[in-house]
Protein backbone atom coordinates (compact mmCIF):
# COMPACT_ATOMS: atom_id res chain seq x y z
CA UNK A 1 0.00 0.00 0.00
CA UNK A 2 3.06 2.41 0.77
CA UNK A 3 2.93 2.46 -2.91
CA UNK A 4 -0.16 4.83 -3.40
CA UNK A 5 1.66 7.15 -1.25
CA UNK A 6 4.88 7.71 -3.34
CA UNK A 7 2.21 7.84 -6.17
CA UNK A 8 0.26 10.55 -4.31
CA UNK A 9 3.76 12.48 -3.75
CA UNK A 10 4.71 11.96 -7.35
CA UNK A 11 1.43 13.58 -8.68
CA UNK A 12 1.31 16.25 -6.46
CA UNK A 13 4.92 16.99 -7.03
CA UNK A 14 4.13 16.52 -10.90
CA UNK A 15 1.83 19.25 -10.68
CA UNK A 16 3.04 21.65 -8.55
CA UNK A 17 6.34 21.81 -11.34
CA UNK A 18 4.46 22.03 -13.95
CA UNK A 19 2.19 24.83 -12.24
CA UNK A 20 5.01 27.14 -11.42
CA UNK A 21 6.88 26.26 -15.22
CA UNK A 22 4.37 29.25 -15.94
CA UNK A 23 5.58 31.56 -13.60
CA UNK A 24 9.31 30.06 -14.13
CA UNK A 25 8.90 32.15 -17.61
CA UNK A 26 11.02 30.34 -19.74
CA UNK A 27 13.39 29.51 -16.58
CA UNK A 28 14.34 33.58 -16.39
CA UNK A 29 12.89 33.51 -12.34
CA UNK A 30 15.31 32.02 -9.94
CA UNK A 31 12.45 31.05 -7.76
CA UNK A 32 10.02 28.91 -9.81
CA UNK A 33 12.86 27.54 -11.72
CA UNK A 34 14.16 25.95 -8.63
CA UNK A 35 10.67 24.76 -7.73
CA UNK A 36 10.12 23.01 -11.15
CA UNK A 37 13.35 21.54 -11.04
CA UNK A 38 12.86 19.97 -7.82
CA UNK A 39 9.44 19.03 -8.62
CA UNK A 40 9.99 17.19 -10.94
CA UNK A 41 13.05 15.67 -9.40
CA UNK A 42 11.17 14.52 -6.45
CA UNK A 43 7.71 13.31 -9.12
CA UNK A 44 10.57 10.80 -11.14
CA UNK A 45 12.00 9.38 -7.89
CA UNK A 46 8.67 8.64 -6.62
CA UNK A 47 7.67 7.81 -9.77
CA UNK A 48 10.44 5.00 -9.92
CA UNK A 49 9.86 3.84 -6.69
CA UNK A 50 5.81 2.88 -7.56
CA UNK A 51 7.34 1.03 -10.74
CA UNK A 52 8.52 -1.46 -8.19
CA UNK A 53 4.87 -2.84 -7.52
CA UNK A 54 2.99 -1.43 -10.43
CA UNK A 55 3.24 -2.12 -13.84
CA UNK A 56 4.34 1.13 -15.72
CA UNK A 57 1.29 1.72 -18.11
CA UNK A 58 -0.85 1.56 -15.00
CA UNK A 59 0.99 4.15 -12.76
CA UNK A 60 1.99 6.50 -15.90
CA UNK A 61 -2.33 6.22 -16.98
CA UNK A 62 -2.92 7.31 -13.21
CA UNK A 63 0.07 9.73 -12.79
CA UNK A 64 -0.31 11.65 -15.96
CA UNK A 65 -4.46 11.52 -16.12
CA UNK A 66 -4.31 12.95 -12.20
CA UNK A 67 -2.12 15.21 -13.29
CA UNK A 68 -3.54 16.55 -16.20
CA UNK A 69 -6.75 17.15 -13.96
CA UNK A 70 -5.08 18.87 -11.39
CA UNK A 71 -3.18 20.92 -13.63
CA UNK A 72 -6.01 22.17 -15.36
CA UNK A 73 -7.63 22.63 -11.89
CA UNK A 74 -4.71 25.06 -10.75
CA UNK A 75 -5.09 27.09 -14.03
CA UNK A 76 -8.44 27.83 -13.65
CA UNK A 77 -7.82 28.81 -9.80
CA UNK A 78 -4.52 29.98 -9.84
CA UNK A 79 -3.83 31.77 -13.35
CA UNK A 80 -7.73 32.24 -14.03
CA UNK A 81 -7.84 30.19 -17.26
CA UNK A 82 -10.81 28.85 -18.17
CA UNK A 83 -12.31 25.30 -19.17
CA UNK A 84 -14.92 24.74 -21.56
CA UNK A 85 -17.59 22.67 -22.07
CA UNK A 86 -15.64 19.77 -24.06
CA UNK A 87 -12.23 20.72 -22.02
CA UNK A 88 -14.71 19.58 -18.88
CA UNK A 89 -16.20 16.62 -20.50
CA UNK A 90 -12.59 15.69 -21.88
CA UNK A 91 -10.59 16.00 -18.21
CA UNK A 92 -14.13 13.68 -16.73
CA UNK A 93 -13.11 11.30 -19.14
CA UNK A 94 -9.90 11.29 -17.98
CA UNK A 95 -10.74 11.15 -14.45
CA UNK A 96 -13.53 8.37 -15.04
CA UNK A 97 -10.58 6.54 -17.06
CA UNK A 98 -8.31 6.56 -13.88
CA UNK A 99 -11.12 5.24 -11.90
CA UNK A 100 -11.91 2.38 -14.13
CA UNK A 101 -8.89 1.42 -13.83
CA UNK A 102 -8.33 1.29 -10.16
CA UNK A 103 -11.54 -0.59 -9.78
CA UNK A 104 -12.14 -2.35 -12.43
CA UNK A 105 -8.71 -3.70 -13.31
CA UNK A 106 -6.97 -7.01 -12.31
CA UNK A 107 -3.55 -5.32 -13.55
CA UNK A 108 -3.43 -2.81 -10.73
CA UNK A 109 -1.70 -4.65 -7.14
CA UNK A 110 -3.85 -3.52 -4.35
Amino acid sequence: MQHWLYLAVAIVSEVIATSALKAAEGFTRPWPSLLVVIGYGIAFYCLSVVLRTLPVGVAYAIWSGVGVALVALVGWLVYGQSLDLPAILGLGLIVAGVVILNVFSNTVAH
